[in-house]
């Protein structure tokens, strides 16, 4: 019976790989790497492909800080990541970045619903943000594998490699701290997002009328005109008394309801 794998031994690193001094390693230290749904899903199509065995060294690299560099921008991630060779690998995560016109579709989607305006501008990834990005057709997380380009310098012909996998768990942990690394990565900046939501936040609230704002300020504190007579039907200002229960009591005979009708009367007809 052939071999299933011929290539068995790229996998195979003759010996343990070389300590890396202050390389970049992961918080977690068992389980699952992801702590926020953002991260999870960006995993999701990592995990998705089944790579068990490499994925869990992967795990085990960047636990044991053999990340020597990481380098994150529009479009992607570079690294260098040390395996047992004297010379690190070269690791490549890309992912398409969005143009100006699909960004400028997102951030206005994005205003037109204030809750999602106000959590980012407050710092949070809203829950359900995909569904703004998929309501422009887009996708803010990648959707399956060909959504994410994979390189790297090792000899391992499978996609993705233990290196591969180990920067993936790092970027996971850095987008549990900072979730605007995910929109960094489609190609908008989180300085660069803000703004452009203030402004058409700002943009989409002119003064009434049309009027500049400089021009009305001197009647900022007058009010307006008043309806000359409220409409509907006058109410009887006694007609309170008709709705409270009878008092178990009487004065001198008649209820206390009948005695209070005439001040009710002359306090309406005064008003």
């Amino acid at each position: 019976m052939p071999d299933p794998d011929p290539f068995w031994w790229r996998d195979a690193e003759p010996t343990r790989p070389r300590k890396v001094e202050g390389g970049i390693q992961i918080n977690s230290t068992r389980g699952p790497v992801a702590r926020t749904w953002w991260s999870q899903r960006f995993l999701s199509v990592l995990e998705s492909l089944g790579m068990g065995g490499r994925l869990s060294r992967g795990r085990s690299y960047a636990r044991a800080g053999q990340i020597v560099s990481l380098d994150l921008d529009v479009g992607g991630a570079t690294a260098r990541v040390q395996g047992s060779r004297s010379a690190p690998y070269q690791v490549r995560v890309g992912v398409p970045a969005f143009g100006k016109a699909e960004w400028a579709a997102v951030a206005q989607a994005l205003t037109d619903d204030a809750s999602y305006a106000a959590a980012l501008l407050n710092g949070e990834m809203p829950r359900d943000i995909e569904r703004v990005f998929e309501a422009v057709g887009l996708s803010l997380f990648p959707a399956t594998e060909r959504d994410l380009a994979m390189d790297c310098t090792c000899p391992d012909f499978a996609v993705p490699c233990k290196h591969l996998a180990a920067v993936c768990y790092v970027l996971a942990e850095r987008f549990d701290a900072d979730p605007f690394q995910i929109l960094a990565l489609r190609g908008r900046h989180r300085d660069a997002l803000l703004e452009e939501l203030r402004a058409r936040r700002s943009a989409a609230s002119p003064p009434a009328h049309g009027e500049d704002l400089a021009a009305v300020m001197h009647r900022f504190w007058e009010a307006g005109d008043l309806p000359e007579q409220l409409a509907g039907p006058r109410t009887p200002p006694d007609a309170l008394l008709d709705q409270v229960p009878p008092f178990p009591i009487e004065v001198r005979g008649e209820q206390v309801a009948e005695l209070l009708r005439p001040a009710y009367r002359a306090l309406g007809t005064e008003i």
